[in-house]
């Protein structure tokens, strides 16, 4: 049997646990990318780290697989501001590149990744489930 969603919690993973380290071990380097209204920026990074690794390893536990999507998926959502302050005001970030051929289409990006934490735990659906018609010919 086929589960692309066991592939879909893997990739969440392996993204995530990754992510949420370098969070904790580069800490300072995302401070100049947060803005100006987050309250104690530096506790917000290591914050973000530890949920980051704690929500990726709770996609494989049954009882909490869902709770982590959901909270994935506003992760991605709450972070977008500190994304677009890195694009605009064009904060180098090294290692990664401070160019719109990188920001771009990881601002792009954001939405499907809100997307995918929510598909991969079964939150929904959508666009792969079939629309289901009933004995009439209806769509339900």
């Amino acid at each position: 049997m086929r589960d692309d969603r066991l592939w879909s919690r893997l990739g969440l993973t392996g993204l995530y646990g990754f992510i949420g380290v370098v969070h904790l071990a580069a800490t300072d380097r995302f401070l100049p990318i947060m803005p100006d209204w987050v309250p104690a920026p530096r506790l917000v990074v290591i914050g973000t780290g530890l949920c980051e690794i704690v929500g990726a390893l709770a996609l494989f536990v049954p009882r909490l697989r869902r709770l982590a999507g959901i909270g994935l998926a506003l992760y991605a959502v709450c972070v977008f501001p500190a994304n677009i302050k890195q694009a605009v005001e064009g904060i180098a970030v090294p290692p990664i590149p401070d160019t719109w051929w990188y920001h771009g289409p990881r601002l792009a990006l954001q939405p499907v990744m809100v997307w995918w934490a929510l598909y991969a735990v079964r939150a929904i659906d959508w666009p792969f489930t079939a629309r289901r018609t009933s004995d009439t010919g209806v769509s339900r």
